[in-house]
């Protein structure tokens, strides 16, 4: 039931907060469910311990500006991103903040600008972006919110942002949905996509936290794969490789020739400006790759990494209190 609607700071740190609660409510079974791009069964833990750490930024912020806060939290959500999943939300989670500068209450039309500016950012930050995947959600999420902004042009009010925030979940449960089909994993495994999921129910997050309402947990109700008690459908070792991650200052152009090597021996590629600094930006790295010795060998070529992480794709076999 609602209660206040307010859409400032303080609603923007609550909404960071439940969806770090959704998420880890929900991890076990985005896990479960996760096969693509690699069955590592990890989606639902990456993304909870990112956004864990943008909500801890946003917490320790003080400042009433909606873009400075967010922004705040994308960074640190970006330097401590886990995997595709946490690397693509702190991506959308900086690129939702950068409209939002200067304002101190969330409306529709900033909202819509908001989840349009991240669409377009998220899936630029990729390589090969892959229709069906977290990406899809997004973009239906900023379809929605458009339609229904522009059915309220001018319109500032809450009721506005109300309609709008809705109509972006309910158009981002029916992407999840079309996960399934989309993606031949997917559609053989009868599942759908585990990080469309999660960015559902960080998006309902939002609706809950700006209009004082509940989340709704029965928007997973009947999505395919989608239940506590089925086993995890990954046999664990079947996904090959290793995800390297890591944090380097660039230039552009260094970037993108980094880009373009890793891409040559890897896959998953996602490259994205964390800040910018003297003669560049601070990037954040993340490949998937067979062997990491080349892929860091090209990495320490170009610059000098930090928080470098190599972390093995094979999904420890289920039951496995060690994941």
């Amino acid at each position: 039931m609602q209660t206040k609607i307010t859409a400032n700071a303080v609603a923007m740190k609550r909404w960071l907060s439940r969806a770090e609660e959704s998420l880890g409510n929900h991890s076990d079974r985005l896990n479960a469910i996760n096969i693509f791009p690699v069955a590592d069964g990890d989606t639902g833990t990456n993304l909870y311990q990112t956004v864990r750490a943008a909500a801890q930024a946003a917490h320790d912020t003080g400042t009433s500006d909606l873009g400075e806060l967010l922004s705040v939290a994308g960074r640190a959500a970006m330097e401590d991103a886990r995997g595709n999943s946490g690397t693509l939300f702190a991506v959308f989670l900086a690129a939702f903040a950068e409209p939002l500068h200067g304002v101190t209450r969330l409306t529709c039309t900033l909202l819509a600008s908001a989840l349009h500016r991240a669409q377009i950012r998220s899936w630029s930050a990729l390589s090969d972006p892959v229709p069906g995947t977290m990406l899809s959600v997004l973009e239906a999420s900023a379809r929605g919110a458009a339609e229904a902004a522009a059915g309220h042009a001018g319109d500032d009010s809450n009721s506005a942002l109300a309609l709008t925030l809705r109509a972006s979940v309910q158009q981002s449960l029916q992407a999840v949905v079309r996960t399934e089909s989309q993606l031949g994993p997917l559609t053989d495994a009868k599942v759908v996509d585990a990080g469309g999921v999660g960015f559902l129910l960080i998006l309902d997050a939002l609706r809950a936290a700006a209009l004082g309402e509940e989340l709704q947990d029965e928007l997973l109700d009947g999505l395919h794969g989608y239940d506590i008690q089925a086993p995890h459908i990954h046999a664990g070792g079947d996904a090959e490789g290793v995800e390297v991650m890591c944090t380097i200052n660039l230039s552009p152009l260094d970037a993108a020739t980094l880009r373009l090597h890793l891409d040559e021996i890897g896959d998953s590629v996602i490259m994205s400006a964390v800040t910018e600094v003297e003669d560049g930006y601070r990037w954040r790295v993340h490949v998937h790759v067979p062997d990491p010795a080349p892929a860091l060998a090209l990495i320490h070529e170009a610059g000098t990494p930090v928080n470098v992480t190599v972390t093995q794709l094979a999904a420890p076999p289920v039951g496995d209190a060690s994941r």
